[in-house]
């Protein structure tokens, strides 16, 4: 994810403008103190695009213009002391639609009477907090989308800015994005599914449509010699098992290096691949297993055409930097209350924390399909914190629930399923399956490690979707 782009809007007095000119510091000589302190420590983190300090109905008129022209990902509000509210009630009736963190930083009281000029002009330069609780006024009389607050530390703050910021620019970039749905859905799991134009509205990403016979065209178009590759490079990488027929496994890279052409082809930044329709088998003969490749673009992957999972899965990934996997909760181990998680079809097996196999694709070595039990890249989580994340629809928009577990030490014993153990933080394993079902969730679940809970929780309502943590 790229650096985001923040907008400063810092909100002077013009009735104090001119107060302090005969000190050795007046008025707005000490708000630039706080400006350039400001803009440095955020640039530590991000781009920022300043607009100076604000104290006229032009100034926040070129400010607006300004942001509008730089394209920010989305805009820091300050009161720098007590002010006029002409200025940020011109900016809440006139600023496109974006997210906007309006903080308010504790100052740094350097004085301690109000005799001296210079004295009093720092202890008007103090009063942030009269400034910050009028705006909020008229930031609720004009219910403006996507702001909020932060109060505390200038560390505090520009903490929570930082988290803030990154929920901003991933919003920006879905806007940008990609998705593809390859081979459509099938009735196997209708509650699973998301419908395509809501995707859109709710998600940002454009959608493609696209066929087994494109990934079939695809596949032929693979030469052999990339295929070898491929397979001697996961050889040198992975443990093979003994019963690995060659064919097939080449077979299942070539058809895992179609995917990825098709999505640089496509422009995609995210795959939901239908690995459960008969067509896919019908005329490839498997499900493509090791996505991504050694040498892919690491486009995000997920099976079982569930967009929402897809979704889930990209939006972790971005958001944490980390491998993230497309899981279901299987089952709950009453010998120690864990919850078993697994699932078939592809994954990001890439991660050097895990253990990862390649083994046979147990689920379909008895049928009749041209490379039944055609390999897979077989992974299993990693020990340590976990973020779990599950997005699906609800009505006229998506969902999505939050929450964090424990993995526990696990070896790999259900072959060719990616798998994990998990301990919940929220509670046993039987209370977060009931608060799941009660909020009415599907069974697909992003995860990731670390916690990335507060830019999950700012994505969701940026984006103004049901959020719930568990």
């Amino acid at each position: 994810m790229r650096k985001p782009k923040i907008g400063l809007l810092l909100i002077c007095s013009n009735r104090f403008r001119h107060m302090g000119e005969e000190t050795a510091a007046g008025y707005p000589a000490r708000q630039q103190r706080v400006v350039d302190r400001l803009t440095a420590t955020i640039g530590k983190f991000a781009q920022v695009v300043e607009t100076g300090q604000i104290y006229e109905r032009e100034d926040v008129k070129a400010a607006m213009d300004t942001f509008y022209r730089e394209k920010v990902d989305c805009v820091f509000a300050s009161y720098l002391s007590w002010s006029d509210d002409f200025h940020w009630i011109r900016f809440l009736r006139d600023m496109y639609p974006l997210p906007v963190l309006f903080g308010s930083i504790e100052p740094e009281i350097d004085f301690e009477s109000t005799w001296d000029e210079g004295d009093f002009v720092q202890f008007l330069c103090s009063g942030s907090m009269v400034g910050a609780l009028e705006a909020s006024g008229s930031a609720a009389r004009f219910r403006r989308p996507m702001l909020k607050y932060a109060v505390g530390s200038q560390d505090t703050v520009l903490a929570r800015l930082r988290v803030f910021a990154q929920a901003s620019v991933l919003r920006s970039e879905m806007k940008e994005a990609s998705f593809g749905l390859l081979e459509f859905y099938n009735e196997v799991m209708w509650s699973t599914y998301v419908d395509p134009y809501l995707f859109f509205q709710a998600s940002g990403a454009e959608l493609r449509f696209i066929s087994v016979a494109t990934l079939e065209d695809y596949c032929k178009k693979v030469s052999q010699e990339r295929v070898e590759r491929c397979v001697r490079q996961l050889e040198d990488g992975y443990e093979v098992l003994e019963d690995v027929d060659p064919v097939h496994f080449q077979a299942s890279v070539r058809a895992s290096l179609a995917v990825e052409d098709i999505a640089v082809d496509y422009g995609l930044s995210a795959v939901a691949l239908n690995d459960v329709d008969k067509t896919l088998y019908e005329h490839i003969g498997l499900r493509p297993g090791f996505l991504p490749t050694p040498d892919g673009p690491h486009i995000t992957v997920t099976p079982e055409g569930d967009l929402g999972a897809c979704l889930a899965v990209h939006l972790l990934r971005k958001l944490s930097g980390k491998h993230t996997l497309m899981l279901e909760m299987d089952y709950i181990d009453r010998r120690d209350g864990t919850m078993v998680l697994v699932h078939g079809g592809p994954n990001d097996y890439t991660d050097p924390l895990g253990k990862t196999k390649i083994a046979r694709d147990v689920r379909f070595a008895k049928t009749s399909y041209k490379h039944a039990g055609a390999p897979f890249a077989w992974h299993c989580l990693h020990p340590g914190e976990k973020t779990i994340v599950h997005i699906s629809q609800s009505g006229g928009t998506l969902k999505m629930a939050a929450l964090l577990a424990d993995a526990v030490p696990e070896e790999l014993n259900l072959c060719s399923y990616t798998q994990g153990r998990v301990r919940f933080r929220s509670g046993t394993s039987a209370q977060v399956a009931q608060r799941l079902m009660e909020i009415g969730v599907t069974q697909h679940f992003a995860v990731a490690a670390g916690n990335h809970m507060e830019a999950l929780r700012d994505y969701a309502e940026l984006m103004g979707y049901e959020y719930y943590e568990v």
